[in-house]
């Protein structure tokens, strides 16, 4: 009998994370994490195979943790998933839309549905995450409290759907990575591929500005640059990126060994497929 793959993910059944799961990996098993960190740990220590992480949303930006967790963790990307998000009002069964004083969910939920709560009138209240929001609405049973989350949370907690898909924006989309604890790089030549890797610049004039300029020359898609504080520090900076191509590529071999010239640290945490949502990324020429 095959072992299931255990996947971890930060949140409560019901989470967008674990929706991902779903779709991306239909025979796993889902492991729901109270925190990123222990969502990380879970994969660190065996007692997940794989996590389900979400690293960028369209609307809110990044997952600030992320960047700062993931290069510390000692863990790799080896795929990624796009998930359109869709969020509902939901509340205890026999609630009605009048019936809803307060609405509670995560902050960039609330955040990305502000047009129905202005509408309805109703006082946003901030829960750790969706899922859990909607948990907690249901244990409560009070008809003028309602959740912002998914489907999937109004089935699992048993909550009436009010309103559907009352996000503000269509291109609602979270960016996931697939996190393990082998570097398994996918294979040169086998399709559209991303490389993922984090880097800091010695502490030269213009070094970020001559890092940089291998992947003009080269000719290398970057679609990521972020840059945060290490420690606390102000003058030290890292950062993340995400570039088209395969290392072995010529190009992009080029532009990392420039890259690695005027960088004190290097190391790539990411050689995957890239997702077909990413076709969606080509601007069109005016």
């Amino acid at each position: 009998m095959t072992k299931k793959l255990r996947i971890a993910f930060q949140g409560e059944p019901g989470a967008n994370s674990h929706i991902a799961i779903a779709e991306a990996y239909p025979d796993a098993e889902p492991v729901p994490c109270p925190t990123f960190e222990d969502a990380l740990a879970a994969i660190t220590s065996g007692e997940a195979d794989l996590g389900m992480i979400p690293i960028e949303n369209s609307v809110a930006g990044r997952v600030a943790d992320i960047h700062h967790l993931l290069p510390q963790s000692g863990l790799f990307i080896v795929g990624e998933y796009f998930l359109p998000i869709h969020h509902q009002l939901m509340a205890p069964r026999g609630a009605r839309l009048g019936d809803i004083k307060t609405v509670e969910s995560h902050v960039h939920a609330l955040g990305q549905c502000r047009n129905i709560i202005r509408k309805l009138k109703i006082r946003p209240i901030v829960s750790g995450d969706t899922a859990g929001s909607a948990r907690i609405v249901a244990e409560r049973g009070d008809k003028s409290c309602a959740s912002i989350a998914s489907k999937l949370a109004a089935d699992i907690y048993g909550l009436d759907i009010l309103a559907e898909d009352v996000e503000d924006e269509t291109h609602n989309t979270t960016r996931f990575v697939v996190l393990a604890r082998e570097a398994t790089w996918a294979r040169q030549g086998s399709g559209p591929l991303v490389t993922s890797f984090v880097f800091r610049v010695r502490n030269l004039p213009a070094a970020l500005y001559k890092a940089m300029g291998g992947f003009a020359t080269n000719g290398v898609n970057m679609t990521k640059l972020e840059s945060y504080m290490v420690d606390g520090n102000f003058f030290a900076t890292q950062f993340y990126a995400d570039v088209d191509g395969h290392p072995e590529d010529k190009g992009l071999a080029f532009a990392l060994e420039e890259l690695k010239f005027f960088s004190r640290e290097f190391r790539i945490v990411g050689v995957y497929p890239g997702h077909p949502f990413r076709a969606t990324f080509s601007e069109k020429a005016e």
